[in-house]
């Protein structure tokens, strides 16, 4: 053989043998380090199967829930007062302080009466005036009706006379005349009489009238309510009718105003004709999560065009004060009650292609994907008209890690699986298990697994 030739051989046998020696050198320190073994435990810990899932579950429960109608209101007073003087004064006291509540007959303000006393002592010595008119008048009447009487009297006596020839003829004449014009001077002081006792009646008016001006200088309250912004202060001059001093509103009760779509009338017409009062659940804006109750009293007698809806209102007796007019409030309108509804967290409820779903935790720690029909919301919770059965585990946290028939482990509000921690840096087996604890970041079970081979292959 040339020596070129064996050479090349002898070169190539070289090349082997160092290539030998590097991969056996290569496998020993994967034995003593297991690091290999780590990182490929870490990358299969990112299959789904490589360990048990941790999951938050619960129990699917039953019970009666009540069908409603959720909408939000608003708040508004039964009654507001616009205070207002009906006389024109100098408003001279407040009785009370912006924002007090007062009751009905209460003095508010006191307005200047000594213009309105004078007017009233005016008409008052006018109506006595007025009285002795009338007086006289009727004693005018009395007078000529008794001279009227005479003067009849004596005019028939001399008609006698005349007849019998005694006296003349134009005597009697003279006497009749004379009676005929007594008797309409009685006339006209019955007149005189009358017109007397129409102006005493307009005069009694007047001090009515004064009495009742005389009356405004003083403003009660109209109701029981809070009082509001005082606009005019004690000193200041207020017109009549125009001046608005402040506002009460009352606030036992309140009503709450809200609209539900139209589609809901005939349910709450039907509730109306039984006699069933539909109870409403409000929650004011207030930060105060404990709600309150009343109920629907009021319902338009049209439907808003515009957004198929009509308008609704609640009575609430508001003993407490919390309900405020004009802040908002979330009210739930309820028509009816379900009985014995399946009832599951609505946080078990995922979507897919083929609509709702839920995953159920079967005996074996696995779980079934399987389609619900939902119906109504409660809270947290959701009716689940099918699909489900009182009493079976659905997951309510963790399902973007599983599929059908994954194997899953109880875990808690952490994430955590109960009864043992699931570390993805696990293991450090041999001297630098270490490694193998890196590979653990893709999944919890599977770095585990990958970091526990590998630190027993570095043991080994």
């Amino acid at each position: 053989m040339p020596f070129s030739l064996r050479s090349r051989y002898v070169w190539i046998l070289a090349v082997v043998l160092s290539v030998a020696a590097a991969a056996c050198a290569r496998t020993d320190a994967s034995a003593v380090n297991g690091g290999g073994g780590g990182r490929g435990g870490g990358r299969g810990g990112r299959g789904r199967g490589s360990g048990p899932q941790p999951v938050i579950v619960a129990k699917v429960s039953q019970r009666d829930v009540p069908v409603q109608i959720d909408a939000v209101g608003n708040v508004e007073a039964s009654n507001t007062i616009a205070v207002r003087s009906q006389v024109t004064g100098v408003l001279e006291q407040v009785g009370f302080h912006e924002g007090d509540f007062v009751k009905a007959g209460q003095v508010l303000f006191t307005i200047d009466r000594r213009p309105l006393q004078s007017t009233l002592e005016q008409a008052e010595a006018n109506l006595v005036r007025d009285q002795a008119l009338v007086n006289q008048a009727e004693a005018q009447l009395a007078r000529d009706k008794s001279n009227a009487e005479y003067q009849n009297v004596a005019a028939d006596r001399q008609q006698q006379l005349v007849t019998r020839g005694i006296v003349a003829k134009d005597a009697g004449d003279q006497s009749r005349a004379q009676a005929d014009a007594t008797a309409l001077a009685v006339k006209a002081d019955q007149a005189a009489v009358d017109s007397a006792k129409a102006q005493l009646l307009v005069q009694e008016a007047a001090v009515n009238a004064a009495k009742v001006q005389l009356g405004f200088t003083t403003i009660p309250s109209p109701i029981d309510g809070r009082t509001g912004d005082l606009t005019v202060k004690p000193g200041n001059l207020v017109s009549a009718n125009s001046t608005q001093l402040m506002t009460i509103t009352k606030v036992e009760p309140v009503f709450v105003t809200f609209s539900v779509p139209s589609v809901h009338l005939a349910a709450i017409k039907k509730a109306a004709a039984v006699g069933m009062p539909l109870a409403v659940i409000a929650s004011p804006q207030d930060g105060d999560t404990q709600t309150v109750t009343g109920r629907l009293t009021f319902w338009d007698n049209v439907v808003d065009p515009t957004t198929d809806s009509i308008k609704l209102k609640a009575t609430f007796e508001n003993k407490d004060h919390r309900m405020w007019p004009g802040q908002f409030a979330r009210v739930s309108l309820q028509l009816s009650t379900i009985t014995g509804a399946t009832v599951a967290p609505q946080q078990a409820i995922q979507t897919g292609q083929d609509g709702l779903f839920v995953f159920v935790v079967d005996d074996g720690m696995r779980v079934e994907q399987r389609p619900v029909v939902t119906g109504q919301h409660v809270g947290d919770d959701v009716v689940i008209s099918q699909g489900l059965m009182v009493g079976e585990t659905v997951v309510t946290e963790g399902q973007l890690r599983l599929e059908q028939g994954t194997q899953v482990q109880l875990a808690d509000a952490n994430g955590n699986p109960v009864g043992g921690a699931a570390n993805g840096r696990a293991g450090r087996g041999g001297r630098n298990g270490g490694t193998g604890g890196r590979g653990g970041r893709g999944r919890r079970n599977g770095g585990s697994n990958g970091g526990n081979t590998g630190g027993n292959a570095g043991a080994q």
